[in-house]
């Protein structure tokens, strides 16, 4: 039954290309975002061709065995997905248990609900943002998409079983599974909420099966087996026409549909999925030209190895980026990743996808046996070992590894975020923050033996000895009407930036891009919170563009601007936004560049272990900056 269903389907070449076009959005999306915005659609299309492949070779099966061996779909799945992602499960969590522990926290939930292929809802039970490019470090991230996959084998071809024998009719088929795909869709655009993190909505089962719905629903009425290959000239041309049309668009997406907008979420993703399924339509019919423009040695060789690639692109990303600070020389890193994620698909491709693939199993006992029997020096031999001592130390990793673990040194980071957070809201109060400042000063009396550092106080003389501010300095702040906006770095300096600025109103949070930042200013703007001189400290977490910049400037007028730039040497951003901030000083008058990036990045020891984010001596540098660049 295998062979003569393997016997009457038809490879359709071009469809290695459009998962080419995929895989590569997907990596320069995850490697050059600012280049790529819309590289995450390469998801959606990705999906759109597994609804369509599998439900196509189902049908094909049914017709010709008037029934579906279940247990034999799953058979096929397994042998093709299974060994390669249990392969960078292994030897990622070995890698990390050697080299980076610190990634050890929630492992072992990671690689067994990835094995279980419910990492998406283990995400989304543990709130790890998808969006967080900067706190969300983990090698297996991407590995929800495997899981909605997965999900989606289990369940279907139960539900094809169902769909033929009681609705029978194509068409209607059609319907029900458009339907569904277009209730998705909408549950997608429901549970969005612009300004919030759509992560759940993004990984969600649920609010993401319309992309394979699409490529189901496509497989019942345009079967690649019932296709003629020769059609009418002007249906020729109407083919043609179509399919290119449908891959500009899908470029054009890739190029302006930024994950940032709202569009995407309220029907954007899935219109790319509609997209997606005239290409592939047309693709797969043999009576157009797309199949043959798509197929080339370059697309064929991507195409065959894009579930490899699309493994191995986060754990080497993760994994070299956590080693080399990238923000210097980025494009030579993108090609140095970027032929790390070639080789490690190619390996896995050629030693592990495609050996296992033709694997028989029923065999396997009697070849595990003869292995024992073959001399030591053997290159199985020396293959067979060497994979155990690597399962064995992924298997030490997954059981010493922490859940929810914190570190002596993120305990007092989170500690001191949470009393900057506190500050930073009691400065929107005033009758609560000269509270505050009177506690201060009496503060300052009973520990006046503390080291400077941790000691809290506006009197005079600590704020001229902790800052190296003249008297004229601090008097001139306490008089200095100051807005702080901005995100981790600056929440850390609350309390020191109240210290000089008694008054400040500060406004920060983790997390936070210049491309959420516009409608917080704005509220700040409308309760009377933004002063005469405003601080902008944002860049930290994320690409930053003009635009962004301009929608800012224009809520804040005609007000003075300081602008803080950022020191992210494990981020590829670093540089392009440094550029950016320097650029909007020569374009806004009253906008100051306060150079933090020079006076900081010798000084490791500045910083905690991220390299971002200020220790105590660091915090206090940075706020000394920052006043005599306002007081100057």
């Amino acid at each position: 039954m295998e062979k003569k269903r393997i016997k009457n389907s038809r490879y359709i070449t071009g469809i290695d290309g459009i998962r080419t076009l995929a895989v590569i959005g997907v990596i320069f999306y995850h490697l050059m975002p600012s280049a790529l915005p819309g590289g995450y659609l390469g998801v959606p299309i990705l999906l759109v061709i597994s609804g369509y492949l599998v439900t196509d070779l189902l049908r094909q099966e049914w017709q010709q065995n008037d029934k579906i061996s279940v247990l034999k779909f799953y058979t096929r799945r397994l042998k093709r997905l299974y060994p390669s992602l249990v392969t960078v499960l292994v030897v990622s969590t070995a890698y990390i248990t050697l080299f980076q522990r610190n990634l050890l926290n929630n492992l072992r939930g990671s690689v067994v609900s990835s094995l279980l292929y419910v990492n998406n809802w283990w995400q989304i039970d543990h709130g790890l943002s998808y969006f967080d490019r900067f706190g969300n470090e983990s090698p297996f991230t991407h590995l929800w998409t495997m899981a909605v996959e997965g999900q989606n084998y289990l369940i279907w071809p139960i539900l094809f079983i169902l769909l033929v024998k009681f609705v029978k009719r194509k068409d209607r088929i059609f319907y029900i599974l458009s339907i569904g795909a277009l209730l998705s869709a909408i549950g997608m655009a429901i549970g969005f909420t612009p300004g919030e993190d759509p992560t759940r909505v993004y990984y969600g089962t649920d609010t993401r099966i319309f992309s394979i719905l699409i490529g189901n629903a496509l497989a019942f009425v345009w079967p690649s087996t019932r296709l003629k290959e020769q059609i009418p000239n002007s249906a020729k041309r109407i083919l043609n026409i179509t399919g290119v049309s449908s891959l500009l668009l899908l470029v054009l997406a890739y190029v302006f549909m930024d994950d940032r907008f709202s569009f995407p979420y309220y029907g954007g993703i899935y219109l790319v999925s509609l997209v997606t399924a005239v290409l592939v339509a047309v693709t797969a019919h043999p009576g157009a030209s797309i199949n043959r423009w798509l197929t080339n040695p370059v697309f064929s060789y991507l195409g065959k190895r894009s579930y490899g690639i699309y493994l191995y692109q986060f754990p080497v990303m993760i994994l070299y980026e956590a080693q080399i600070n990238v923000a210097n020389n980025v494009w030579l890193h993108v090609f140095i990743e970027l032929g790390l994620i070639l080789l490690c698909s190619e390996l896995s491709y050629r030693f592990i996808e495609d050996p296992l693939r033709k694997f028989d199993y029923k065999k396997s006992w009697q070849k595990i046996k003869n292995w024992f029997y073959m001399p030591l020096l053997s290159k199985q031999k020396a293959v067979g070992i060497a994979s155990f001592v690597v399962v064995a130390i992924a298997s030490i990793g997954v059981t010493i590894a922490p859940n929810d673990a914190v570190n002596a040194n993120q305990a007092e980071f989170q500690a001191e975020i949470q009393e900057n957070r506190k500050a930073a809201q009691e400065s929107k109060n005033e009758e609560e923050q000269a509270e505050e400042d009177s506690e201060a000063e009496q503060g300052q009396e009973n520990a006046s033996d503390e080291n400077i550092l941790q000691t809290f106080s506006t009197d005079t003389d600590h704020v001229m000895e902790k800052y190296d501010l003249t008297e004229n300095q601090v008097d001139r702040a306490r008089n200095t009407d100051l807005t702080a906006f901005g995100d981790s770095v600056l929440l850390g300096s609350t309390q020191n930036i109240q210290e000089v600025f008694p008054d400040a109103i500060i406004d920060a949070d983790v997390g936070r891009q210049l491309y959420d930042s516009v409608e917080l200013l704005q509220e700040l703007k409308d309760d009377g919170d933004l002063q005469e001189n405003v601080v902008l400290a944002l860049g930290s977490n994320g690409y930053a563009d003009e635009d962004q910049f301009d929608d800012l400037m224009d809520v804040i007028g005609d007000r003075n601007v300081y602008l803080m730039n950022v020191r992210v040497p494990t981020q590829r951003w670093q540089n392009a936004n440094n550029e950016l901030f320097q650029k909007m000083e020569d374009k806004y008058q009253r906008v100051t560049l306060i150079d933090w990036y020079s006076l900081s990045n010798e000084n490791n020891q500045w910083f905690r272990e991220d390299q971002v984010h200020p220790t105590d001596v660091g915090r206090v540098e940075y706020t000394s900056l920052l006043a005599k660049e306002i007081l100057e």
